[in-house]
């Protein structure tokens, strides 16, 4: 069809249009469109099943015959549409644009996904639906939409990794989940790698009653069973028995304990007034050139603030060799190890998804809430700055186990 035709066509449409209920109302112009096109492509698909039009000589004595239609109602962005659907007197059509057991239009399972995503109720959805498209959805039919989600949280879960992540951040957050018939605080195990192009990705997520070292083991241990055969450097948080789960897995990691945790570790000890003059001494100490710099900034705190705040310089001394090995690396690529903010980051944005929630009512619907918002999140993560520059250094290390982890 040429664009006059084209316009020609639209122009009848809409010969009688007023106002934009005509259009996209209850009995507007879209959603009678949308059933005759569908009825119309039914038909078409009926046609190619039997071969041969409707009431043509062809059909005699062929064997199968078109035999009626049946009603189903889908629900759609134009409200609810009631469709004719051909049947053959044999069964064996499977209609294609509308399979058999299909009730709602293709996309509109994504817009479920989409507001449950983003930490909508299921009442807040059923809502949503009713208020902007004139469809009503039972709690049922977005817990089946959203259930479908489940297998695929499984695939991801069980997915191959990367020979290789030079970096690896591990953290975890506290969710509030049904578990063995009683609300509870889990911890939510998240890792986030940077692979050699620069790319952040979460590699999984875990659940465990609380947050510790020999959980961390198990997590560690499922990595290295995906294909994770060595990592650089891993940022963690202070946790206990920490550094020694991650060694026992891949023994040749540097760890490298994350300094906004420790400065808030720190600050736990100091009252309002003076935080802002021990955030400042703790910064020298951090942000110093080298090493040993480091370590005579600290003296000096220690020196200064020992008096008041006794426990702060012992608590740096007792993780020192957890402290400096970015001391290593050049400034640039120093804010890329040293924190734990990607993980932070991914957590603070996943909280805002479930505040709303007072808890889930089972590991599976957290985690798949969790999952979905997660897709949203790493769909918008760029590669990371200065990666160039980090990954030319750390190949000037160890060019050796780059070479050994990514080989076929």
């Amino acid at each position: 069809m040429d664009t006059s035709n084209e316009d020609q066509l639209i122009k009848q449409l809409l010969a009688n249009y007023k106002t934009p209920e005509d259009l996209i109302g209850e009995d507007g112009l879209l959603k009678r469109l949308t059933k005759k096109l569908v009825e119309g492509a039914l038909g078409a698909e009926m046609t190619h099943h039997l071969g041969y039009e409707k009431h043509a000589a062809a059909g005699q004595g062929s064997g199968n015959s078109r035999n009626g239609a049946s009603t189903k109602t889908l629900k759609g962005d134009f409200g609810e549409v009631d469709i004719e659907v051909p049947r053959d007197r044999n069964g064996s059509f499977e209609p294609k644009i509308v399979g058999k057991h299909q009730r709602r239009f293709t996309g509109f399972d994504d817009k479920i996904l989409s507001m449950y995503a983003r930490g909508m109720s299921t009442r807040e959805i059923q809502g949503h639906l009713e208020e902007i498209y004139k469809v009503e959805v039972s709690a049922s039919l977005i817990s089946e939409v959203t259930d479908a989600v489940l297998e695929e949280v499984k695939a991801w879960q069980n997915r191959p990794l990367e020979s290789l992540y030079p970096v690896l951040f591990l953290d975890a957050l506290i969710v509030k989940m049904r578990h063995e018939g009683r609300v509870e605080n889990r911890a939510v195990y998240v890792a986030i790698g940077i692979d050699l192009q620069g790319q952040k990705d979460v590699l999984g997520l875990w659940t465990s009653a609380n947050e510790g070292a020999k959980f961390w083991l198990q997590v560690l241990t499922d990595l290295k069973n995906r294909g994770v055969k060595d990592v650089f450097i891993a940022c963690v948080d202070g946790l206990k028995g920490f550094p020694q789960a991650i060694e026992a897995v891949f023994p040749q990691a540097l760890v490298q304990l994350c300094i906004v945790h420790l400065t808030r570790a720190s600050l736990s000890y100091v009252n309002w007034k003076e935080r802002k003059a021990v955030v400042a001494d703790l910064k020298a100490i951090y942000r110093a050139a080298t090493a040993e710099q480091a370590e005579q900034e600290l003296q000096a705190f220690s020196e200064k603030w020992d008096s008041r705040y006794p426990t702060i310089a012992p608590l740096w001394r007792r993780n020192w060799e957890r402290v400096t090995p970015f001391f290593a690396f050049p400034a640039e690529i120093r804010r890329i190890i040293y924190t734990t903010n990607a993980v932070e980051s991914l957590n603070m944005s996943l909280r805002k998804i479930i505040k709303t929630r007072g808890a889930f009512p089972s590991e599976e619907a957290g985690l798949k809430l969790l999952f979905l918002a997660l897709r949203n999140v790493i769909g918008r993560w760029e590669v990371v700055q200065y990666w160039k520059a980090a990954l030319s250094r750390f190949t000037l290390l160890w060019e050796d186990r780059i070479q050994a982890a990514t080989q076929r």
